[in-house]
């Protein structure tokens, strides 16, 4: 399976990436998407490689977003509480730095993750949790044939607000 866009490739995280997604995941502007409330050690970034990379045992699988040209780490795409019974997962991503924002590149990582869902996983179904006021992913998982299903009203309390949670799911084809 080629995880190979024209733009990106997706692979697997690796011992190297330790200290580029402690960056990431202390960076207290992606804290309130990804409801971090605490720096991340390194220790603990170490421990999350060796053992949350199988999808079937722990439900989760992180993927590292990574431009063709440069072989450079971009940002993290995560497909998290796999379900195998009812053949179905939730996706979130990441594109860390700014420059690297509006692209094309989340969306070309979403088109490749479908394929291997798919053919590798199973998956009949991916849904995402986006925060209402998260214009640029409403626009992302919209693009990339995400429907929206639902509204959850006040779900998130941040910085003395109250943020709906809307819900986004794809369900993936075969062949």
């Amino acid at each position: 399976m080629d995880l190979r866009g024209k733009l990106i490739y997706l692979r697997a995280v690796e011992k190297e990436d330790a200290s580029k997604i402690l960056l990431w995941e202390n960076n207290t502007q992606h804290w309130k998407v990804s409801g971090t409330e605490i720096p991340f050690s390194l220790f603990a970034i170490n421990e999350y490689i060796e053992q949350a990379q199988n999808i079937r045992s722990h439900g989760q699988l992180r993927l590292i977003i990574c431009l063709l040209e440069h072989d450079e780490p971009i940002g993290t795409l995560d497909l998290y509480n796999a379900d195998f019974k009812n053949r179905r997962a939730s996706i979130g991503i990441l594109i860390a730095d700014q420059i690297h924002q509006n692209k094309g590149y989340a969306l070309e990582a979403l088109t490749l993750i479908d394929d291997y869902a798919v053919k590798f996983l199973d998956l009949h179904n991916i849904s995402c949790s986006i925060h209402s006021d998260n214009i640029n992913s409403i626009r992302l998982f919209e693009k990339a044939e995400y429907t929206f299903i639902g509204l959850r009203k006040d779900w998130f309390w941040v910085d003395n607000t109250w943020i709906d949670e809307l819900i986004y799911q794809k369900c993936l084809k075969k062949g």
